[in-house]
């Protein structure tokens, strides 16, 4: 258990590290950043789904709600790592299925952050309040380098793209012993994509490509799941390192 655990563990570290020091390279043009916002806008306009500015507008006059959402919108990942961890202990037989997934969402999106960077309402849209850098809780330096980004990756939203991720995790363990249970915590996502279209950091279009991504990413993990060896499911593992070797009947 401690040695798969373990192993878990350095692998994840070390992928999650890969993928920040990849996404952390790409989406840099700033031109293209702010045509393709722009393009974007007009799409959302012709669909009359531009909604961004008045719920950006509503949050900045409740500094009440307005701190809430960024608490959301800073400390979100640690649901996304309880998530991870919660499956990993309780339902070994969707761990698998759950983390391809979660890898595939990150190998899919770094080349859509490469090819259409893509600059966020706060920085793009005409009057909108940066909700964030307004009420942050975090350091000065953080911040700074909030209000001043280095790369422009509004599309697709990850913030929603892990919220949804998180959805299909719990859904995924949930849905045959409490599949009513299971079915709420596809409110998580919601929450988060109303907080980052009200915190003006994301389009409602994004939000689609948060969606097309999660769906990508889960045909993707499937497929790898069939081509490779199927592995021992985690919680027969378990078992026999608690129960000594299997007989001879076995």
């Amino acid at each position: 258990m401690r040695k798969t655990w373990a192993g878990e563990l350095v692998l994840l570290l070390l992928w999650f590290l890969l993928f920040t020091r990849l996404d952390a390279a790409v989406g840099r043009d700033a031109a293209a950043a702010g045509a393709h916002a722009l393009a974007l806008q007009s799409a959302e306009h012709a669909l009359h789904l531009d909604l961004e500015r008045s719920l950006n507008g509503r949050l900045a006059g409740n500094p009440v709600l307005a701190h809430l959402a960024v608490y959301l919108y800073r400390l979100y990942y640690v649901v996304v790592a309880g998530t991870l961890l919660w499956v990993f202990l309780r339902h070994a037989e969707v761990y698998r299925k759950v983390r391809r997934t979660m890898v595939a969402m990150m190998v899919l999106v770094l080349p859509v952050y490469w090819a259409v960077p893509m600059s966020p309402p706060r920085l793009a849209l005409p009057g909108a309040v940066d909700i964030v850098a307004r009420y942050d809780i975090l350091s000065r330096a953080g911040r700074e380098s909030w209000i001043n980004p280095s790369h422009y990756t509004a599309m697709p939203s990850l913030h929603v793209g892990w919220a949804l991720w998180c959805a299909y995790a719990v859904w995924s363990a949930l849905r045959g012993a409490h599949p009513r249970l299971a079915l709420l915590s596809w409110l998580f996502p919601l929450l988060m994509a109303a907080d980052v279209l009200a915190t003006a950091n994301h389009y409602v279009l994004d939000i689609a490509g948060s969606v097309a991504l999660l769906v990508a990413a889960v045909a993707a993990g499937w497929a790898c799941g069939r081509l490779v060896a199927p592995d021992r499911p985690l919680e027969r593992v378990r078992t026999r390192r608690k129960n000594g070797p299997p007989s001879s009947e076995d």
